[in-house]
């Protein structure tokens, strides 16, 4: 868990580092990063970027109703394909999924919901919400120590 922890605040520490915080020696370390790695606990690793500094300027949530669940394949597919889509979850509630989208203006934000959403078969219905201002974005999982264990 501490191992976690570590690499969620400083992902580019070194085995050296990690060592000595946990108490284990660098190749021991490597070790049960590895074996993170390998079970999927650690999904990867990336540069958190400021979305404005590189042009998007624009967040919103969307909200997506499909006319039936056969068109998931081809939604989902969709979404992956479509770099301003951020983060898609399937959702209870009114709506089937909770899209973040980022992009440079609402221009732009008009253009992936209408010509790159709306048009996918299947999308019945949309729901926008415009980020005026962000206070907090975190990529750190609350962590649960009583539920993990590495084997």
């Amino acid at each position: 868990m501490k191992i976690i922890q570590i690499l969620m605040d400083n992902a580019r520490i070194t085995w050296a580092d990690l060592a000595s915080e946990v108490g284990l020696s660098a190749p021991a370390a490597a070790d049960r990063v590895h074996r993170l790695e390998e079970q999927g606990v650690i999904k990867g690793y990336g540069a958190i970027i400021d979305p404005e500094y590189v042009g998007c300027e624009c967040t919103a949530f969307v909200d997506v109703t499909l006319a039936h669940p056969d068109n998931r394949s081809i939604f989902l597919q969709r979404v992956q394909e479509l770099k301003e889509i951020q983060e898609c979850h399937h959702i209870a509630g009114d709506y089937d999924y909770l899209l973040k989208v980022r992009c440079r203006n609402t221009k732009d934000l008009d253009r992936v919901i209408s010509l790159e959403l709306k048009e996918v078969p299947g999308v019945i219905k949309t729901r926008t919400t415009i980020v005026m201002d962000t206070h907090k974005e975190t990529h750190r999982v609350p962590l649960q120590s009583s539920r993990f264990s590495v084997k």
